[in-house]
């Protein structure tokens, strides 16, 4: 038989060392044994993060529908009209065969029909496109998802970017709204448009990239890439987000079949609404100049100008004659190292950057001149306008 101090020692250490972890646990860690309280809304006494109000926010929405909705109304479908005439052979017009065969009728024509789509952007009918869908057309016809069509005239156009200006004369139009926020790869967003003339569709994926240029499309390219299917007759019609509001313009596909492979192109709204406002205005669209011409700097370049073989700009290889980067002193040979504080590593980059910026603006110029550093302020002035052929 134990003895009793023995039998009390082996029952009130283990109690008492139980009592201690239980404080500490108590003092530094009381979420091991305290339940989370819910977040409420503090207006409506409502949880916040109850379970099924966080599950539906990790699963995303079930459906796009309401963005849909909200955006599709102000997309159209566009028809052109070209009339075309068919040549006939020089032999026709020789007066010994029209006196065998008699006089051939006149060249004969027919109309060549394409389809393409459109965004309604303002409430007086203004109507934003791809160049290419209207190019060289005769008869413009837009057609509203109500059901309403109208002829639309070309109020200019933009070849440099391809967009293009319409406008309808039609009552209570619905009008796209603009996205304000930055758009960041990964977003999903849906493409709206008419593809293969079979009516309005609209396709979901995601921004792939955004930025892209150097495709050969155009002089001044920004695109938007997306995997969000876009196919012939997509062209003009709007790229959108999960909110309904228009984040770009739908222009272009790589693809070898002339499908959609997952690889389509939209030139960012806000480009495309500026672009627009430009031409309501003023006919065309503005852009800044500084009358250089440059080329990207290669260590063979460098070395052979006795300069660091790592030193990124852009070589100055023409300057026009009181043009605005005559005026600021800029010579061949000097090199652009950044432009209103942004490094000037891309011709194509540094070409857009200054076409955004307004005639008439300071354009803060650093650049390297006999390896020595400087820092000028041009004047911007205004790019000329490519007419369309």
């Amino acid at each position: 038989m134990r003895p009793l101090s023995s039998l009390l020692q082996s029952l009130v250490i283990p109690a008492l060392i139980g009592c201690i972890a239980a404080l500490a646990i108590l003092l530094w860690a009381p979420h091991w044994v305290t339940a989370p309280q819910p977040l409420t809304d503090p207006v409506s006494g409502e949880s916040i993060t109850s379970p099924a109000t966080m599950a539906a926010a990790m699963a995303g929405p079930v459906s796009y529908a309401d963005a849909v909705e909200k955006a599709a109304p102000a997309v159209v479908n566009i028809y052109t009209r070209t009339l075309v005439r068919r040549e006939r052979h020089p032999i026709f017009d020789d007066p010994l065969f029209q006196r065998f065969f008699g006089r051939n009728p006149e060249p004969d024509q027919r109309i060549q029909s394409s389809l393409g789509s459109g965004v309604i952007m303002a409430a007086e009918g203004y109507v934003l496109t791809n160049n290419h869908v209207i190019h060289g057309a005769d008869e413009i016809v837009v057609a509203l998802r109500d059901g309403r069509e109208a002829n639309a005239r070309v109020v200019g156009t933009d070849p440099e970017s391809d967009l293009a200006l319409l406008q309808i004369q039609l009552d209570d139009l619905p009008v796209i709204q603009l996205a304000s926020g930055d758009l960041r790869i990964g977003d999903v967003v849906l493409a709206i448009g008419n593809p293969f003339g079979v009516g309005q569709t609209v396709t979901l994926g995601i921004v792939s990239a955004t930025g892209r240029n150097q495709l050969g499309l155009n002089t001044y390219e920004d695109y938007i890439q997306t995997d969000a299917a876009i196919n012939p007759g997509n062209s003009g019609g709007a790229l959108i987000n999960a909110m309904g509001e228009l984040v770009g313009i739908n222009t272009a596909i790589f693809s070898k079949s002339g499908g959609s492979q997952g690889i389509g192109f939209a030139i960012p709204a806000a480009l495309a609404n500026r672009t627009m406002q430009d031409i309501a205005e003023h006919g065309s669209a503005i852009r800044g100049w500084l009358g250089l011409e440059v080329q990207e700097s290669t260590p063979a370049l460098l070395e052979a100008l006795d300069l660091p073989r790592a030193l990124t700009g852009l070589i100055v290889t023409g300057i026009y004659p009181d043009g605005p980067a005559d005026k600021a002193g800029l010579n061949i040979g000097d090199i652009i190292v950044r432009i209103n504080q942004q490094s000037a590593d891309s011709a194509r980059r540094a070409m857009n950057q200054i076409a955004a910026v307004r005639p008439g603006d300071n354009v803060q110029i650093e650049f390297l001149h006999a390896g020595q550093q400087r820092q000028v302020s041009a004047v911007a002035g205004q790019r000329k306008t490519v007419a369309a052929d």
